[in-house]
């Protein structure tokens, strides 16, 4: 009898409840809903959406942007830091900032600045073209301008400079060597500075990032240089020019334990400095903020904590060592930008074809004219059952070793080859059905078939340009199709993209109900009359500015959506990388290219092996290419 199965199933199988927050959904009929304000009430069919974004010309793959879940992100931690500061009793406010590095699309960085000006929200800049940025966008006296990264006179210069346009510009020093060229450009230009120490703490972070972190980090100033930076401030007069204190222990910290252990580093560090430096009054606790990507509580791609609990934990260890010592509350600073931006995007992909490797029976018959191989292959598939279930794998795994051994020495032709593969799949599949009904027995049989008998979806993306820390740190992000969830999937797969890289692949999902990754994922049959589409979610965070142009595929269409009283508004549409604009980016010339294929089919013409309707045809085609899309079209 076939199990029953409903959308509140799709949702516990895909976890939804754990990574999505109340932003993601499923309806009754079957689709991902998104609530991007966190309202169940105000909801979007991710769907519908996807086929009228396709309907009015975008292309598959497409990014989409929810500007009222980046809304409601800033809402959050804005408001998580203000309970936690009424409920300590601190002295002292808050003002986040958003990394620009994080993500730079323009559009983006607008909406930040626009749902952040309530709160005070600031922009941080690590480096001279993310100073710009911020300049160009923050107006807000009262928002802060982060100043990080290595400097150089020019840089350090346009910060000061910025401060007589009613910028709030701090110049964090990361290494000892800025200390004397904000001194010298402080002269120069008659602008008393605004000045941050980074310190370089023991304490280290966890997770993917941890070398961001300890006393062996890039940038941070020992105690040690501190002190001195602070002797040569004073003889230059600027001891007052010394107002912040900043520390990073990395990115995306499962751990609240590394942050409190950081914190209350950082809070000894303040009060020591404060000493020093009395005009000393805010603390800018960096980034770590995790987001909560697969559910588990327990993994690197996790967080063990709230944001709640992170406010809590900041705003009630600095109170305490402050109080400790007696030394006034510092005003709080956080760069959570991951936290942030990273729930406010998805990307959304068709599946182009399926490679099945379930065989659940054979279509040829097996005779004593076939191998000696392939008819003991044959005696497994029919005599394997519960009884025998651990005999029968490992008979089964020795004749795949022979076949290919046998195979390799010419013992074995190519059709014996390819039946002996397809009653490997087929015996595969049938032990996997009997192992299931036993696991308690051959757990490892099952789950080692279930990974190997997974399907093949190809997908029309590039995990390169799309999902760089997919593949470059196995960072696990949430994957589902987005219609169909009132059915059962019954289907397995892995799923590859349309690079010709054998790392172009996500094989690692989340597993909520074994609290670890899982080597494949749940997915539908593919109907021949209906698109299937897949999306992956919380990819606000890095993705795009690091992707990367593996096998020249650039990037994607974009889109920008809002909610309104009719459902929803197409705020942005960024059109992605024509072919042109990616040959472009490695010095290929448009016009120089189509002029080297017309003197090619000039060539061919004057040997009379190409028509001129064909040298036509063959033109008309190159430049359509030079002008599309550089992912799969339909």
């Amino acid at each position: 009898m076939q199990e029953s199965w409903n959308s509140e199933k799709s949702k516990d199988l895909y976890g939804i409840s754990h990574w999505g927050k109340s932003y993601f959904n499923i309806s009754k009929e079957g689709d991902l809903q998104v609530h991007p304000s966190g309202k169940p009430a105000q909801k979007i069919n991710v769907h519908t959406l996807t086929e009228d974004l396709v309907e009015r010309g975008l292309r598959l793959p497409i990014l989409i942007r929810f500007s009222d879940i980046l809304h409601s992100r800033i809402q959050l931690i804005s408001n998580c830091f203000e309970k936690a500061i009424k409920e300590y009793s601190y002295r002292g406010d808050y003002k986040g900032v958003y990394p620009i590095k994080v993500n730079q699309e323009r559009h983006l960085v607008q909406d930040i600045v626009k749902y952040g000006e309530k709160f005070h929200l600031g922009l941080e800049c690590g480096s001279k073209p993310e100073l710009l940025i911020a300049l160009a966008f923050l107006k807000s006296e009262e928002a802060f301008i982060i100043c990080n990264g290595f400097k150089d006179s020019e840089y350090i210069e346009t910060a000061l400079l910025s401060q007589l346009i009613g910028r709030n510009t701090v110049i964090v020093v990361d290494r000892m060597a800025e200390v004397q060229l904000i001194i010298n450009a402080s002269k120069k230009l008659k602008i008393k500075p605004r000045i941050g120490f980074r310190c370089k703490l023991n304490s280290q972070g966890q997770g993917k990032w941890i070398e961001s972190s300890g006393a062996k980090s890039k940038f941070g100033l020992t105690p040690s240089e501190m002190v001195s930076s602070i002797a040569l401030l004073k003889k230059a007069g600027l001891l007052k020019s010394i107002e912040l204190l900043h520390f990073h222990i990395g990115s995306q910290i499962p751990s609240i334990q590394s942050i409190k252990s950081s914190v209350k580093e950082a809070a000894h560090f303040y009060t020591e400095l404060k000493k020093l430096a009395p005009a000393l009054s805010l603390i800018d606790v960096g980034g770590g903020l995790g987001v909560d990507y697969d559910g588990s509580g327990a993994s690197d791609s996790s967080t063990n904590y709230s944001e709640q609990e992170y406010a809590n934990d900041v705003v009630s260890i600095i109170q305490s060592i402050c109080d400790e010592r007696k030394v006034e509350h510092p005003h709080i600073i956080s760069e959570s930008g991951r936290t942030l931006v990273a729930h406010s995007t998805m990307l959304i992909f068709n599946i182009l074809g399926a490679n099945e490797i379930l065989k659940s029976n054979i279509d040829f018959k097996v005779t004593d004219k076939d191998s000696r191989l392939v008819q003991e292959i044959f005696e497994i598939y029919e005599n394997v059952g519960k009884h025998n279930v651990n005999e029968s794998y490992n008979d089964l795994v020795e004749k795949k070793r022979d076949t290919l051994q046998l195979f390799k020495y010419g013992a074995l032709d190519l059709k014996q080859r390819a039946k002996a593969e397809d009653l490997y799949w087929a015996s595969a599949t049938k032990i996997q059905k009997f192992a299931q009904q036993n696991k308690e027995d051959a757990g490892d049989i099952y789950y080692s078939l279930e990974a190997e008998l997974a399907d093949t979806y190809f997908c029309n993306f590039s995990v390169f340009q799309s999902l760089p820390d997919s593949w470059a740190l196995k960072q696990l992000f949430p994957v589902m199709p987005i219609h169909r969830l009132e059915t059962k999937p019954d289907k397995r797969a892995v799923l590859v993209d349309l690079t010709c890289d054998s790392d172009g692949k996500i094989d690692s999902f989340i597993n909520i109900s074994e609290g670890k990754p899982q080597k494949y994922l749940e997915v539908h049959k593919l109907l021949k009359s209906q698109p299937y589409y897949l999306g992956v979610f919380l990819t606000g965070a890095y993705q795009e500015i690091l992707g990367d142009l593996h096998n020249l595929f650039g990037d994607i269409d974009a889109v920008h959506v809002s909610i309104n009283k009719k459902g929803y508004m197409i705020d942005h549409v960024v059109e992605g990388d024509a072919v042109t604009d990616v040959l472009s980016y490695v010095s290929y010339d448009k016009t120089i290219l189509i002029e080297k294929i017309r003197k090619s089919c000039e060539h061919y013409i004057q040997e009379e092996s190409l028509t001129r309707s064909e040298a036509r045809l063959l033109m008309k085609h190159y430049e359509q290419g030079l002008s599309g899309y550089t992912y799969f079209e339909e």
